[in-house]
């Protein structure tokens, strides 16, 4: 997440692996100017190498879902008309988003300034960059991609209480200062990205960064995962590791535990 200038600089997990010498595409990027939404959002010229490479991603990744992601998911999935086919539209997802919880989808350069990013999801308008890894990056890619963005994270925006709890998610961002906004770095990291939930039938994935990594797909429900209960306040001061796969998780009981629950310690922050 980004830093504020009145605040103590506290680097979130991008920026100091940036400071590192990781891969420049990691470091966010400060808009300059209005970026294209909804109906103002064009669709690229794809190569067909793009495409096939949208095709392998989907079909190698669906493949693993069936008896891990969990139903929310699938259901967004299909809600979203997503396919080997060809690579989606955002502006078509878009309507989507507006008719069933009225989000939207903006087009971004890459990975952005944690203030524009947040900007836009407090507005309920899910920021998406519009390109595809390369051939060569096709198991792992450092830097977001459509593939993830698409994949990995729209689905759910069409479920009522994730999109709410992400938009209050937004807004709190934007009110945090200090430590505070570390905190929500690190649960942002284990909701959104790699979050699971309970089921009666088993532990079922909702995280993005799960649903959309070969090898997190794989790992994050085997017996090397320690899986703890969700309770933001001990969330927030877990340490992880952006660069490799994850030991501990945490699990939530519903997507309505999620939103009351976020919407409880925010408030309990005055962050809300």
């Amino acid at each position: 997440m980004g830093s504020n200038s009145k605040d103590e600089k506290i680097l979130s997990a991008y920026e100091k692996a940036a400071q590192e010498g990781i891969d420049p595409r990691c470091i966010p990027q400060k808009l300059t100017s209005p970026v294209p939404i909804h109906d103002e959002i064009v669709y690229p010229e794809y190569t067909e190498e793009e495409q096939n490479n949208w095709k392998f991603l989907y079909n190698r990744q669906m493949s693993f879902l069936p008896g891990r992601a969990c139903d929310e998911y699938i259901e967004g999935a299909k809600a979203l008309n997503l396919s080997q086919d060809k690579i989606p539209y955002l502006k078509k997802i878009s309507h989507v988003f507006q008719e069933t919880t009225g989000w939207k989808v903006a087009r971004v350069p890459g990975l952005i300034d944690v203030e524009d990013f947040f900007g836009l999801i407090s507005r309920k308008i899910f920021p998406s960059t519009d390109y595809i890894r390369s051939k060569e990056e096709l198991d792992y890619t450092p830097a977001p991609d459509l593939f993830h963005d698409i994949f990995g994270h729209m689905p759910l925006l069409t479920n009522s209480n994730f999109a709410s709890f992400y938009q209050q998610f937004g807004i709190a961002s934007l009110n945090a200062t200090g430590i505070d906004r570390k905190y929500l770095e690190t649960l942002h990291w284990f909701t959104v990205e790699f979050g699971l939930i309970k089921k009666p039938e088993g532990m079922r994935i909702y995280g993005a960064g799960i649903l959309s990594s070969l090898g997190e797909v794989q790992h994050a429900l085997s017996d090397d995962v320690e899986v703890r209960e969700f309770n933001p306040d001990k969330i927030v001061v877990q340490e992880y590791d952006v660069w490799h796969l994850q030991p501990i998780l945490f699990a939530i009981e519903s997507f309505e535990q999620l939103e009351d629950g976020f919407e409880s310690w925010t408030k309990r922050k005055k962050l809300l």
